[in-house]
């Protein structure tokens, strides 16, 4: 029980669950708003949470101190992977490629269609800064190796079984509609975890990928992604 229960465990599930649960709010939270907050702010509340969280465990991230950051290589590469997924992501969106919908989108346009830049930025520094680090840390510094131990911090990410890899991409799946997308996504940031050793490899690409599908949202108006 006690490694269920670890402080290792916790740093890394607890900004994840706040985060899904926050998440799970902003789908339900009246269309008229509550308590004078409108819905889209409630994004706005689980960064300024998750990141606290973050911020509160941080010593905990033994792996994310700099000097473990991999070589230059390996971060371009990282860069690259970024962008293909990108690419990827926003063609696989046909509709058998997507299950159910998403239930907090994001529409960040007044009753005249003009955009609302500071929902903008808030979302796309979350989704950029916040979101990667985040889930990264969940996804593949805790599940993926917790599936091959549950002491997972004796788990070397270049020595995590394929089992472990396919497993953890199974579940990441299933937390995203666009489910083809989302596989291509996680095995993509595995890879680069097990390839580099180092979680800030899959991280600058998860970063890369929402900093650039951010950017690409806004300038075509493609809501639908965020």
């Amino acid at each position: 029980m006690a490694s269920y229960l670890s402080r290792a465990s916790l740093a890394r599930v607890v900004p994840f669950v706040l985060f899904m649960i926050l998440l799970a709010a902003r789908g339900h939270w009246p269309q008229a708003g509550l308590m004078g907050l409108d819905a889209r702010w409630v994004y706005g509340v689980s960064v300024l949470l998750v990141s606290g969280s973050l911020l509160f465990f941080w010593r905990d991230y033994a792996e994310l101190a700099w000097a473990s950051r991999p070589s230059v290589k390996e971060l371009l590469l990282a860069m690259l992977v970024g962008v293909v997924v990108f690419e990827l992501w926003i063609h696989l969106a046909e509709p058998w490629m997507v299950l159910g919908e998403a239930t907090a989108s994001f529409h960040p346009v007044d009753s005249e269609g003009r955009i609302e830049w500071d929902l903008v930025v808030v979302r796309w520094v979350g989704a950029t800064l916040m979101v990667p680090v985040m889930e990264e840390l969940f996804w593949r510094s805790f599940l993926m190796r917790w599936i091959d131990n549950p002491e997972f911090e004796q788990v070397d990410p270049r020595a995590v079984t394929l089992k472990a890899v396919g497993l953890s991409t199974v579940v990441f799946m299933l937390a995203h509609t666009q489910w083809l997308a989302a596989i291509v996504a996680g095995l993509a940031y595995a890879w680069l975890y097990k390839r580099s050793g180092s979680l800030w490899s899959p991280i600058l690409a998860h970063a890369v990928t929402n900093g650039v599908l951010g950017v690409w949202v806004v300038f075509f108006g493609n809501w639908q992604f965020w």
